[in-house]
């Protein structure tokens, strides 16, 4: 370390010695800071010359040079390397050449025999590179490529090859002049010129990877992306699409403001496949922050062929939703009002008789006073759904709605909840309150009141005994037991069913005085929840979780006709609900197993759906399995049985395989099915995958898609995972 400080100090007071007459003679201006010099040896030849030799590094100005002797010329202003030489030119570009002469500053001069990496994936190599201010890097006879290069001569995978090449390292873009593309050292394309952006760039202006595709719907086709910047706060990607079958342009703009963003995707295509020769769609969405912690959102879903998502593969949805939304989210207040346009896709429902549009609006706060004690709650929701339709019977298809009613609905509740710790551990909660919902319905027919103002009161009691036990090895058990005794009072109003035809009985709601999804259904009489949890946690082992539960009420939900109120599969039919059983299974190597299932007295299984998935560094797969049994009052005419599988695996270090499948068992058929192989090195990347739907209906008919996709990585592309990148040979 002396010898490095005095090596410092002997080149920082030959340096000032050398430039006191020029800082003489120009004292009004500060002379430049010097560079920093370290050397084995270091020696004044002459009077003008000073000599750096031996593991020479030079630091200067952010750049770092490394040597093995560097020769300073005052009188010329300009230092001479010999090599190897390494530049680290700021924070993502190394230079390495044989020799160069540069200026004082490194800015500017001639690298001879060069290399140009740049953030560690592209490489420019060149017989000479010419710099310019620090800012151009001017290479003659160059290759560039982000291929690892060899030694023993071999050719890279790809390379490009070109007269010229200028790398503007302000704008971080590359310019080719006389360019041609080579595979295996096989010339496939010229280009007389080419622009490149560098591995910095995130976004710039031109084409993104192209894909080539064949479908049995839309032919052979070939889709190229071009990505335009439109500042630094929006850009467009235009993507054509053109096949045997159809002319497509897709679109994707995306624009960022200061306090939010906004993104349209959507597509225009010319074809004969469906009953519109001109076919489209758009879905956008977008977020703003407004004062007062207020988020106003949209999102924008339209189509003008039910078919045209499937056919082209754009989205699997089948009921598209429009809405706008404002919302504040505080730790005891919740405000949000939205209205939401619905329009089915599915063949068989007609959107005149399906509640167009919603409209919501709620209120939420949380008190907490300190003469009661506990939680006070007050929340209040106006409702609205309007219909096309203007009949006013039930027409011939599943749902028990008018065709054309529509319902106003304002409901206001405010609950009481207080918690004690009793004698041995034992949690009580007493919670309390009353509910007012007020219907106002047009085109009601003999279905329901014109006008109806319910109040339903309530009360419950939940005990609670949750018992932890530590194991020597760092496992926790606990097991809680818990019952719920409840009272609902009042009776079912005589209004139809519009918000609550579907109910889901699960474990986040067993302890719910109403298991509805919306007010305009509420469960009445004397009720007793109870069940059993238990969790084992083991922080590098096996975790689990286990709920059983059961709800018991003094009398069956019934309809004002005297009809069932809960669907056959909801499992809340009777007096006695079905047995509910969850589980969760999860292993530290990356297994995990979710179950949840109903069951009747007879142990039948009224509903069921399981998970599994498995993921490590090299495999992700996941299966899932699902069982509805008929209910026509849910439009499930038939039983619902099917598999589904998804996954990929690296079976070898640049080879990822990947497969999906899912099965009808009930109806013992294949819905769809697609497999893929992806190949990845440092440079490229390779996907070629096939599917193939079989389902078919009015608007769809069975197609097979196959596409191949070959991108180039290194420019715009930043490899963060290096366990791909290939090496050479010893």
């Amino acid at each position: 370390m002396t010898r490095l400080l005095g090596v410092l100090w002997l080149y920082v007071c030959t340096y000032c010695v050398l430039a006191l007459p020029a800082a003489a003679q120009e004292a009004a201006a500060p002379p430049p800071q010097p560079a920093v010099l370290v050397a084995d040896d270091v020696y004044i030849r002459g009077d003008d010359t000073l000599v750096a030799e031996g593991n020479v590094e030079a630091m200067y100005d952010g750049r770092r040079l490394r040597a093995r002797r560097i020769i300073y010329d005052r009188a010329a202003d300009r230092l001479q390397f010999d090599g190897p030489l390494t530049l680290f030119d700021g924070d993502y570009t190394v230079v390495l050449a044989e020799s160069a002469q540069l200026d004082r500053d490194l800015q500017n001069g001639i690298l001879y025999g060069a290399r140009i990496v740049m953030d560690e994936q592209l490489q420019l190599a060149a017989r000479q590179i010419d710099r310019k201010d620090g800012r151009y890097s001017q290479l003659y006879k160059a290759a560039v490529t982000s291929c690892h290069v060899c030694a023993d001569g071999r050719p890279p995978l790809w390379q490009i090859r070109a007269r010229r090449v200028v790398h503007d390292m302000e704008e971080r873009q590359i310019y080719l002049d006389g360019a041609q593309f080579l595979i295996m050292d096989t010339p496939v394309f010229y280009f007389p010129r080419l622009r490149l952006p560098d591995p910095s760039v995130e976004r710039a202006t031109g084409f993104l990877t192209p894909s080539l595709y064949n479908s049995t719907l839309l032919g052979f086709g070939v889709k190229a992306p071009y990505f335009i910047k439109l500042g630094d706060h929006r850009d467009l990607t235009l993507t054509p699409y053109l096949s045997t079958e159809t002319r497509t342009i897709e679109f994707r703009y995306r624009q960022a403001f200061r306090y939010g963003q906004i993104e349209f995707n959507g597509a225009l295509s010319n074809d004969d496949l469906g009953g519109r020769k001109n076919r489209a769609y758009v879905f956008g969405n977008g977020a703003f922050e407004l004062d007062n912690d207020f988020v106003l959102r949209f999102d924008i879903e339209a189509v003008n062929d039910d078919a045209y998502l499937d056919d082209y593969g754009f989205s699997d949805k089948d009921r598209l939703d429009s809405e706008l939304s404002i919302e504040r989210v505080r730790r005891d207040e919740w405000i949000r009002g939205a209205i939401t346009h619905f329009h089915s896709l599915r063949p068989g429902e007609s959107n005149a008789t399906l509640p167009t549009i919603v409209g919501n609006a709620n209120y939420e706060r949380r008190l907490f006073p300190r003469a009661l004690g506990g939680e006070l709650r007050f929340s209040g929701e106006a409702h609205t759904h309007w219909r096309s339709s203007g009949l006013i019977t039930d027409g011939p298809d599943f749902d028990v709605f008018a065709d054309g009613r529509d319902v106003n609905r304002i409901s206001a509740s405010a609950d009481w909840r207080r918690t004690w710790t009793l004698i041995g551990g034992v949690r009580s909660t007493i919670e309390t309150g009353v509910a007012v919902d007020h219907f106002e319905i047009e085109g009601a027919g003999a279905t329901s009141s014109a006008s109806l103002t319910d109040v339903t009161p309530s009360a419950a009691l939940t005990l609670r005994w949750p018992l932890a036990k530590t194991t020597a090895r760092g496992v926790s058990h606990v097991i809680e037991p818990v019952v719920q005794l409840a009272w609902v009072g009042g009776d079912t109003p005589n209004v139809a069913i519009d918000e609550s035809t579907r109910t889901e009985f699960d474990e986040g709601n067993l302890l719910s005085l109403s298991r509805f999804a919306a007010p305009d259904r509420r469960e009445r009489g004397m009720s007793a929840a109870y069940g059993l949890s238990w969790a084992r946690l083991n922080p590098s082992g096996l975790s689990g979780a286990l709920t059983v539960g059961q709800v018991v009420r003094d009398r069956a939900q019934r309809e004002p006709n005297g009809g069932l109120t809960f669907s056959k599969s909801s499992g809340l039919r009777g007096e006695y609900s079905d047995l509910l059983v969850a589980a969760q299974v999860e292993t530290h190597n990356g297994l995990a197993v979710t179950a949840r299932g109903l069951f009747d007295s007879a142990f039948d299984t009224t509903k069921a759906e399981a998970r599994a998935s498995w993921r490590n560094d090299v495999t992700n797969i996941g299966a899932t399995y699902i069982w509805l049994g008929r209910d026509v009052a849910e439009e499930r005419p038939a039983t619902i049985s099917e598999w589904a599988f998804d996954g990929s695996y690296r079976f070898a270090r640049h080879w990822t395989a990947s497969a999906e499948w899912r099965y009808d068992v009930a109806s013992d058929r294949n819905v769809k099915a697609g497999v893929g192989l992806k190949y990845t090195n440092e440079c490229v990347d390779i996907a070629l995958s096939a599917s193939r739907r079989f389902t078919s209906s009015t608007i769809l008919s069975p197609s097979t898609d196959i596409s191949l996709t070959v991108g180039l990585r290194g420019f715009s592309a930043r490899a963060a995972d290096k366990s791909y990148a290939r090496t050479c040979r010893n």
